[in-house]
């Protein structure tokens, strides 16, 4: 069975995305609006590509949506921007797996869709014995090799954001764009807060972590295997 991809854009950018991707073997759907899946296709798809061809404030929140939306939110995402910085940062920020710049050639396209399927399994472990941590977010509940562990919402957030994208490391300023949003008197320091106080709940040895690891001069990389439940 072909893997199926989601496509993102407008009517005027399918000769370019969509085609390409079913060039290379998948099969594909376009949507201009994440309103318009409905609750069946919502369990279909492997990834989800976002065309650059929308607005910039409309891709930022149809990712912004996906990530908030079960179970759309485990999807890997890949973003087409303009190749800025600033726009390579906010479709990162709010919760793209890869950024693919305008333009591409179908090649590069089809290398990072076969990119984030790879890393994909990872990212949607199935609870299992090799589990670290089981994500309940109905419950807003974590359980660490068995053992349930209470959290606040600002550190469960945090958990769950890093859960989602397994060995990619994080700057701060990323991570306060992606789960503290728009609080105010939030600065660096709260992301170096909220990390030790996540360490002190989930790590086997506080000492040398193995879950979240600090990448020196970078920022912090989740390097737990993380499951959800059903929603």
């Amino acid at each position: 069975m072909r893997e199926l991809i989601f496509v993102f854009q407008s009517e005027a950018g399918y000769r370019s995305v969509g085609n390409i991707l079913e060039q290379a073997g998948y099969s594909v759907r376009t949507f201009a609006t994440v309103t318009a899946l409905d609750e069946k296709q919502r369990l279909q798809a492997s990834v989800v590509v976002i065309d650059a061809r929308h607005p910039d404030t409309a891709r930022i929140e149809i990712c912004k949506h996906l990530r908030e939306t079960p179970p759309l939110s485990r999807l890997p995402i890949v973003v087409s921007t303009s190749g800025r910085e600033e726009d390579r940062f906010r479709a990162l920020a709010a919760g793209a797996d890869e950024c693919i710049a305008e333009p591409f050639s179908p090649r590069e396209l089809v290398a990072r869709v076969q990119s984030v399927l790879r890393r994909a399994p990872r990212m949607q472990a199935p609870h299992n014995a090799h589990t670290d941590i089981v994500i309940d977010r109905g419950a807003m509940k974590l359980s660490v090799r068995g053992a349930e562990i209470t959290t606040t919402s600002l550190e469960f957030r945090l958990v769950d954001y890093l859960a989602l994208h397994p060995g990619r490391v994080f700057s701060r300023d990323v991570l306060l764009d992606a789960v503290w949003g728009e609080m105010q008197f939030v600065t660096p320091r709260s992301v170096d807060a909220c990390i030790r106080r996540v360490r002190r709940k989930i790590e086997p040895d506080r000492a040398r972590p193995t879950f979240l690891k600090t990448v020196r001069g970078v920022g912090y990389r989740f390097d737990a295997i993380a499951s959800w439940l059903q929603d």
